[in-house]
């Protein structure tokens, strides 16, 4: 079964990504893999080696580290992270269509 959820959409995550979003340390996931607690596969991008991991074993490693209300807690905390940074993508996006259509009204007027 766990063969399958390595090539799923969303099953799996780098090191460093779970260090963010279940609020953990690169010694703990490190520590975890040599005790045989987490499966990983090495991978390279741009030339930057990381640990591929399972979401659901290093989740279960979290709620084993932290407990459930660590883990939500930190879960909370990431999302809202992503979320206020899509709204300020979303802000400069805006800004920037706005000034677009100013200057096309602009030249609209201009005939």
């Amino acid at each position: 079964m766990t063969e399958s959820l390595w090539i799923r959409s969303g099953e799996t995550l780098s090191h460093n990504n779970a260090c963010k979003e279940f609020g953990l340390e690169k010694n703990d996931i490190i520590e975890a893999i040599r005790n045989g607690k987490l499966q990983y596969r090495e991978g390279v991008a741009h030339g930057n080696p990381y640990y591929k991991l399972l979401r659901i074993e290093v989740k279960n490693f979290a709620l084993e580290l932290r407990g459930y209300n660590g883990v939500r807690k930190q879960e909370i905390a990431h999302k809202l992270k992503i979320i206020s940074k899509e709204i300020n993508n979303l802000k400069r996006k805006l800004s920037s269509l706005e000034k677009q259509k100013i200057k096309l009204v602009e030249a609209q007027k201009e005939k």
